[in-house]
């Protein structure tokens, strides 16, 4: 593949990625996937930017893949100009906090190991690990993230990342064809049935695998999705799991996300067949004054924002 030059501005057409189930495992793609990137919505009853209703509601497995797919297609150049430079091209960041995995080591040692990343965005947590020895997939549900993926490999002159486009809870890979999965933000929130993608993840490991993820911290979908001190209250019951979503004028779901108690991801987890090794909750660094959305220095130092769940395919 020969490269392409890509100037800034005005926003030019991105190259196509690499559109197959590269790596381990048999050809063959999904429609859907799951997004990455922080971004847990938490008010009922409002308008979003774009003048949907934001509401509280059930959302299936069907309608949560579409509106994720579509969501982060329209989102994803916005996304990567705002938060492209915390992300970098290369760096694996598990949350706002800013804990990274050169410094956490929640996957272990990665030299010559198979990575899943879930929810890979522009796939800049599996750069990183390639970077550091391993063999590398990046997968996601929208085809604009993983175009930015391919614009980045191409500014930096390297081979691209290999990319899949596919449902997390439908994994087109084969039975054990992985030494350790992860994603940082990714799949897990957007997806209705995260039993189904727990299973999924633990069947295409080998035994012993590393599935590492990160998702909001459980107890701020009790907190408005704020930064200042209005975030500091609790409005919602931690225990009411319908979904957040928002919505057009003809009902029809444009965003969703799924809550889920800290003991709801134990007990999948553990369905599932794994064996929770850790639960990391990342404090928030003195020297951290950087915002993300509801995610700030007032708030991370009193209520945790992230959970990291570290298991251990049996």
């Amino acid at each position: 593949m020969g490269l392409v030059t890509v100037t800034a501005t005005p926003r030019p057409e991105l190259p196509e990625p690499v559109r197959h189930a590269a790596g381990p495992g048999p050809d063959g793609l999904h429609d859907l996937d799951d997004p990455a990137g922080p971004g847990a919505h938490s008010d009922p009853d409002d308008l979003d930017e774009d003048g949907d209703d934001a509401v509280r509601r059930s959302a299936g497995t069907g309608e949560s893949s579409r509106a994720s797919r579509h969501w982060w297609d329209r989102n994803a150049d916005e996304y990567q100009d705002e938060h492209g430079a915390f992300l970098g091209d290369d760096r694996f960041t598990w949350c706002p906090e800013g804990l990274d995995e050169a410094d956490a080591r929640l996957l272990g040692d990665v030299a010559g190991r198979t990575v899943l990343e879930l929810g890979a965005g522009a796939a800049q947590c599996s750069r990183w690990l390639a970077g550091r020895g391993a063999r590398t997939v990046a997968l996601d549900i929208s085809y604009r993230q993983l175009q930015h993926s391919l614009r980045i490999d191409l500014s930096r002159g390297t081979a691209p990342v290999p990319v899949v486009q596919a449902d997390a809870a439908v994994l087109p890979f084969a039975d054990a064809s992985f030494d350790l999965a992860c994603s940082a933000y990714g799949a897990v929130p957007f997806s209705a049935d995260t039993a189904a993608l727990m299973r999924e993840v633990h069947r295409v490991l080998r035994p012993g695998g590393r599935w590492v993820f990160s998702v909001t911290h459980p107890i701020r979908w009790a907190f408005p999705d704020e930064p200042g001190v209005e975030g500091l209250t609790a409005v919602s019951p931690y225990f009411d799991r319908t979904p957040y979503v928002e919505q057009d004028e003809q009902g029809r779901a444009t965003y969703v996300e799924h809550h889920r108690t800290l003991g709801d991801r134990v007990r999948e987890l553990v369905a599932a067949g794994f064996r929770l090794l850790d639960l990391v909750e990342p404090e928030w660094p003195d020297a951290h004054e950087q915002e993300w959305g509801g995610w700030s220095p007032l708030r991370g130092r009193l209520i945790p924002g992230t959970a990291i769940f570290v298991a251990e395919r049996g």
